[in-house]
């Protein structure tokens, strides 16, 4: 009898320790869970924690793509803004897109952890003429991005570009206002293209309505300016996310207004019908409006 019964404790032990719940299980998604972590072995938990820093550098990073390296007789963009979007980053690898002065391009390639940051080497397609190659480093620790860009083509105006982004979030908010600060009427004089600086020009009219939010009537804008009218209309782009091709209009977007995050190339499914019929307004007059107005008054 005490053999049986000292056997039978014996099972029992075995049976409760198998059924007992272990802190180094996975979850029922066979995720690995914070109690399994932190009972894996050191590789398993270096595997873990670079995993979770991965996820935490997907996202928006934005900030001036400046040219290094050009050539002066094609009349180069000198600084235009861009937003590179880390879209997937894993097992070595990483995917995301690049967007800026109206164009959308994807990029893939492969990253490296050193330190605090992720050493990223990665090309565009190739099918574009201005594709080229990137290599920058994602710092972790401040979630900004360094690094170049260098062309393809080397006959491109510019041939290499450096860039230092910050991570951004994008969220469409129609209370986003043309900064007051700016010198609004000086604006198009500063584009380095000369017919720019006679034909156009703007005024403080171009703060006196955010056409996101207000109805605009044709009282409001009969006798603005051509400048002004364009700028407000893309305003509404611009909130939106809008990756400007004109050169005079992306000028003044990208290094005059703070909130501006390049997004898309291709933002009119997302208009609200307010801005949809504060743009048709606007057109109509912009097509009539004096182009330029007298230093000494208007």
């Amino acid at each position: 009898m005490k053999i049986k019964r000292f056997i039978w404790i014996i099972l029992a032990g075995i049976m409760a320790s198998c059924a007992s719940p272990t802190s180094s299980t996975a979850d029922a998604s066979g995720a690995v869970t914070a109690d399994s972590v932190a009972d894996a072995t050191p590789e398993a938990q270096s595997q873990a924690k670079i995993g979770s820093e991965d996820a935490s550098l997907l996202g928006f990073y934005v900030g001036d793509f400046t040219a290094t390296k050009f050539k002066k007789g094609k009349s180069p963009s000198y600084s235009n803004r861009i937003n590179i979007s880390i879209d997937e980053i894993a097992d070595g690898k990483v995917k995301g897109h690049s967007v800026v002065a109206g164009n959308s391009r994807p990029f893939s390639g492969t990253f490296s952890k050193d330190g605090n940051g992720f050493t990223v080497e990665a090309t565009e397609p190739g099918d574009d003429k201005y594709d080229g190659k990137f290599s920058f480093v994602i710092h972790s620790d401040t979630k900004t991005i360094t690094g170049t860009w260098i062309a393809n083509d080397p006959n491109l105006a510019v041939t290499e570009r450096s860039y230092d982004l910050a991570a951004k979030t994008f969220t469409y908010d129609a209370n986003l206002d043309l900064p007051q600060e700016v010198g609004w009427a000086d604006l198009y004089g500063q584009v380095p293209e000369p017919e720019w600086q006679s034909s156009e020009i703007t005024t403080s009219d171009v703060i006196k309505y955010n056409a996101s939010k207000v109805k605009l009537k044709k009282e409001d804008i009969e006798n603005m300016f051509k400048g002004d009218l364009e700028i407000l209309r893309n305003s509404i782009y611009a909130r939106h996310g809008y990756s400007f091709k004109n050169r005079k209009i992306r000028y003044v977007f990208d290094q005059n207004v703070p909130w501006y995050i390049p997004l898309s190339t291709d933002v009119s499914k997302e208009l609200t019908k307010l801005e949809e019929e504060n743009i048709a307004l606007i057109k109509r007059y912009e097509e009539h409006a004096a182009t330029y107005y007298d230093e000494f008054g208007r």
